[in-house]
């Protein structure tokens, strides 16, 4: 009986493994079958480097640097206010505060994750916008900035939970020999404790840089719809995501070249989302054969 119910539940696991192994290999072919087509009609080299994404438009372009330039503008005004931020929260949880205030302040900080980012978008342009506005007088009302700011409160949790983990497991012997050669607590923080998990930090920030590149809802409300190459952080753009949500509303055909423009867009996302991924699998590998 006891081996009946073993193999039960080794062949449930082993099921679960495969449905994710076979959801994400229909969905890396949903979007390959879809992108091919599209690239017969659209050269893959038009694709990578016209400066125009103007598919919905009757004079029609499809270079996909506008859409990287406001996924990747957004994504990194998030990561530069989230990483500081995460960072030093993790720091403090795990070097400085009492282990009662720790048990409190973390969940309460994961909080932060449970949000619906629909509300984040509506924050962003409700309050955000409006703040920076008094700052920045030509600060448009949709914009990366606003987007980007609020993007990062969002992945706060990613860097923050993460990265206190990995600083959580720094052996201990490593502390009390920084202690006794007489460091204080904040050099011990920062040239012993920190440089140790580093590994885990550096995951935890790629991380957050793979949610950051695939949120959609913040800047489908708060970055606009403006597909440009531009590196200004106070006018409007459109991220890949952005314009999935655009073309998935249901007003572009079906089956039309405008339509599979978003299996093409998916798939572009879809490589970026992968190679972060694989980096910090491969460094969290590296990382466990160090210490093993």
């Amino acid at each position: 009986m006891r081996k009946l119910k073993e193999a039960i539940i080794e062949k449930s696991l082993l099921s679960s493994a495969l449905i994710t192994i076979a959801i994400t290999a229909g969905i890396i072919l949903v979007l390959s079958i879809e992108a091919i087509n599209f690239f017969k009609e659209v050269s893959i080299v038009d694709f990578l480097t016209d400066p125009e994404w103007t598919p919905l438009f009757a004079n029609k372009h499809f270079g996909i640097l506008p859409l990287l330039s406001g996924t990747l503008i957004t994504s990194f005004i998030a990561v530069a206010f989230a990483v500081p931020v995460g960072l030093s929260i993790s720091i403090y949880i795990s070097e400085y505060a009492p282990k009662s205030f720790r048990k409190t302040i973390k969940p309460a900080l994961e909080l932060l994750a449970a949000v619906p980012t629909v509300v984040y978008g509506f924050f962003a342009l409700i309050v955000v916008t409006p703040f920076l506005q008094q700052f920045i007088p030509n600060l448009s009302g949709f914009n990366s900035l606003s987007a980007g700011i609020v993007m990062g409160i969002m992945i706060i949790p990613f860097v923050s939970s993460l990265s206190e983990d990995a600083l959580h497991a720094v052996p201990k012997a490593l502390k009390e020999a920084s202690y006794g050669m007489g460091a204080t607590k904040l050099q011990t923080a920062f040239k012993v404790v920190v440089p140790a998990a580093s590994s885990g930090i550096i995951v935890s920030i790629i991380l957050a840089i793979s949610r950051a590149i695939g949120e959609t809802m913040i800047v489908a409300i708060a970055a606009g719809q403006q597909p440009r190459l531009t590196l200004d952080p106070t006018v409007p753009v459109e991220t890949i995501t952005a314009f999935i949500v655009q073309v998935s509303l249901g007003d572009v055909q079906h089956g039309s070249i405008e339509y599979r423009t978003i299996f093409a867009a998916g798939i572009t996302l879809f490589v970026f989302t992968f190679l972060l991924n694989t980096l910090s699998y491969r460094i969290r590998k590296k990382y466990q054969e160090k210490y093993e």
